[in-house]
Order: structure tokens, then sequence, then C-alpha cells
């Protein structure tokens, strides 16, 4: 008799464009891939020719501020710098267990979703480090579901907080993974980019990935990227560092921008965009026209830098929406960049998958023969109708098990002469899905 496996998904489309395989996974593992495998699965799932894909990463989010939305008042003009002075004025009052009560929820919102890995960046501000022991204690909990990798954040200006380089060693020994920074939030230009040196510097002393919050303005002359990209390349962290944000370079001339684009990939630096918080927090100076802010993705990915994008923010001082959906990240990341080509719009699914995944160092990642079973099955056929849907998850696999379900998406309908039901799922010629 024919040895049995632990499961078998059948008639799966992948986001490669391989459509009806079928995918077999046995110990965590996927074991085999291909067209009516000769295997019987203890379990046996029938795709019905929806995505499955690799889970969702994010490369960019702040979750010890999540879920604290009107703590301790509403951001009333919804700007940048009212937010921090918000968080500023929240942080006295934080508790060790409202922070991991609020994230581990969050956490439960990622896992239905199929977010499975996550980067969060902590607030190291606080000589308590309240917000590190909060979410080093969830990373701990939530470990057999999602992978939280945490950024030491120095809020308030690594230089101009008096206390911030020596509480960001503190949380780097304490086991946070990556080293942070703000060189626009400095008092100057020159101190922002020492600052860049520093934890640079620091980082590559210690073997650490970087991932600095820089040039969040809309000021062309905040150029800390280019600071960060030479650096990079003096210390030979090459593919080790992460520029978040990078929304001033939307502002930036032409010409500049395109002496800057090869540093940065020539010193193996990664983009990282925040479409719903870069939209919304930037261009708030402007009348009419008014810029969108977002970074320039197209031209980025052209010059083959690694472009991922976050989530930022859900529900917290800077922002009063998010549901931890990063379909809906790259639905506005696609509006936004203006990235409407078939090849565009899968680009921006890579940017919730694939592309985070490499930034964050994501080892068994993706859907091949030996990558962790760890799989998301959509209500739909491929990567753009699920963007174009954000798409439900009709099951989320970690390590080869079901850990969440999410029925179809369907309405009912009582119209005379229609369908009884409806989908919202179109189907197109298999040129188009192929393209």
């Amino acid at each position: 008799m024919d040895a049995v496996i632990e499961t078998v998904i059948r008639n799966a489309n992948l986001a490669d464009g391989q459509r009806g395989v079928d995918v077999a996974i046995d110990g965590g593992r996927i074991t085999a891939i291909g067209r009516a495998l000769p295997l019987k699965g203890a379990h046996e799932i029938d795709a019905g020719g929806d995505l499955l894909s690799a889970p969702f990463v994010d490369a960019h989010f702040h979750m010890d501020a999540t879920l604290s939305y009107g703590l301790p008042r509403v951001n009333a003009s919804g700007t940048l710098l009212e937010g921090i002075a918000l968080w500023g004025e929240l942080k006295p009052d934080l508790t060790q267990q409202a922070l991991v009560e609020r994230a581990l929820q969050y956490c439960d919102w990622a896992a239905a979703r199929g977010l499975l890995a996550i980067r969060s960046h902590v607030d190291i501000c606080d000589d308590r480090l309240l917000a590190v022991e909060a979410l080093l204690e969830v990373k701990r909990q939530v470990a057999p579901y999602l992978d939280l990798q945490l950024v030491a954040f120095p809020q308030d200006g690594v230089l101009r907080s008096p206390t911030a380089l020596a509480n960001l060693k503190r949380a780097i020994g304490m086991g946070v993974d990556v080293v942070g920074g703000i060189p626009h939030f400095e008092r100057s230009m020159a101190d922002g980019a020492e600052s860049v040196r520093i934890l640079c510097e620091f980082a590559a002393e210690r073997g650490l990935m970087v991932d600095m919050h820089c040039d969040e303005s809309d000021d062309p002359m905040s150029r800390h990227i280019e600071t960060l990209a030479y650096h990079s390349h003096r210390l030979g962290l090459h593919g080790r560092v992460a520029g978040s944000h990078l929304t001033s370079m939307h502002s930036m001339d032409n010409y500049y921008v395109s002496k800057l684009l090869p540093l940065i990939r020539e010193a193996g630096v990664a983009a990282i965009a925040n479409p719903l918080i870069n939209i919304t927090l930037q261009g708030r100076h402007d009348s009419y026209p008014k810029r969108r802010g977002m970074t320039r993705v197209p031209e980025l990915l052209a010059a083959g830098i690694d472009v991922a994008f976050g989530h930022d923010c859900v529900m917290d001082p800077w922002y009063s929406l998010g549901s931890g959906d990063m379909l809906e990240v790259a639905h506005m990341g696609l509006h936004v960049a203006q990235m409407t080509g078939q090849d565009a719009m899968r680009a921006c699914y890579q940017a919730v998958t694939a592309a985070p995944a490499r930034i964050l160092g994501l080892s068994g990642y993706g859907v091949a023969v030996g990558c962790h079973a760890d799989l998301v099955l959509l209500d739909a056929a491929d990567p753009v109708e699920a963007i174009r849907l954000r798409a439900a998850r009709r099951l989320v696999m970690r390590r080869g098990r079901v850990i969440a379900e999410s029925p179809r998406a369907q309405a009912r309908l009582n119209l005379p002469g229609r369908p009884q039901t409806v989908d919202f799922r179109l189907d197109l010629p298999r040129e188009i899905h192929d393209n």
C-alpha cells in the first residue's frame, strides 16, 4: 500500500502562473508540486482553482502603538507631528500588560488575514523599555504561528534624545533583532547624517540588520538615504539594510534621483514604502497641486532595488483605520504608484509577500519543494484578482497545520430573473491571467 502523507492540496493556482497543480505537505514542509500528483493525503483539500500563496509579510509596522487609537486623545489634525506628540504623551501611562494585550489582539487579526511575518519597530526612548519587554514577550507567545522581528527604534532621535543610544544598545542586548533610526528627526541635517554613521557602525560591529525611518518628509533636501547607502557600502552591509518611507524622494528633482538610485542598488539597500500612511501624512503643507508623497516605487523597481510595502500603522495616534490586511496595502500602493499594468500589479503583490520576506531574511519561505508549509488559500484565481477583491482567506496554514479559515465572499440576491448568489469574481480569458 502506498504511504499516506499528511496533506495534499489539489487543483491550486500559484502566484508564479502555474495553474491547476497539487501541493503535497508532510512534516510541516512542501514535499512535492505538480499536476495530478499520485499521492494520498490524510487530509485532502480542494483548492478549486483558487490562488495558493506564500503568506503575507509586513516589512514595516509599529506594534507597540497598535490599537491605541484615542489614547490619550484623538489626533485632531491627522498629522505626523501631532501623532508623535500624542505618542509622547501616552508613553508615561503605558503598562506592559496593555501593550501585550493589544499586540496579541493584532496578531490574531494578522493570523486570520494570512499575515504570518511582521517586522515591528519598537520605541526605545522610554528609559523603562516597557515596550521592548512587552513585544519580546509577544514574540515569544506568537512564535508558533507568526514570525515577529523587532527593530530598536529611537522615535525621538538617537542623538536628540539623551539616553536613546544607550537604550538602543540595551534593547539589542535584550534580544531585539534590528538597528533602527530616524535621521530626519534629529536637530540638524548634520546630526541626522552622524546618527546614520553611528548606527550603521554599531550594526556592522554586532553583525545586525538595519532598518531606518529615512526622509519621511516632503523636503527634497532631506537626503539621508544617500548617507545610508554610503555607509552600507562602506561597511559591507549589503543586503542587510532597508530605508523605510523615503518619501522625500517623491519631491526630489529627477537629476539627483538618477544619481541616487544606482547608489542605493550598489549598496544593496532595500526600500520599504508604506502606501496607506504615506498618502495620508505627506503633502499636508501643500494646497494644490498636492503631492502624493509615496516614494518612487516603479523607478526603484526598475533600478533593481528590492521594494516592499508595509502597513505601518493600525488604529494608533497616526492612523485611525486599518485591519491587518496586506492586500489593502497592496491595493493602495498600486493606485498611488499608478502601477496598473499586469506585471506592475503582480509586482505590488510581490511587495507584500516575496520582497519583504527577502528583506526580513526569512528562511524556508515560498511555495516550492522544501519550503515551510506556510500557505494562504485565497478566494481569487491569481494575484491581480486577489488585490482587486482583497480576497477572503479560505484557509491559512502554518507548518502544514490550518490555523484560520474564512468562507468565500458571496452575497445572496433577491432580484427578479437574476442569480441567487454573486461572488464578485469574473472568469477572465486565460491569456489575461497568464500575462
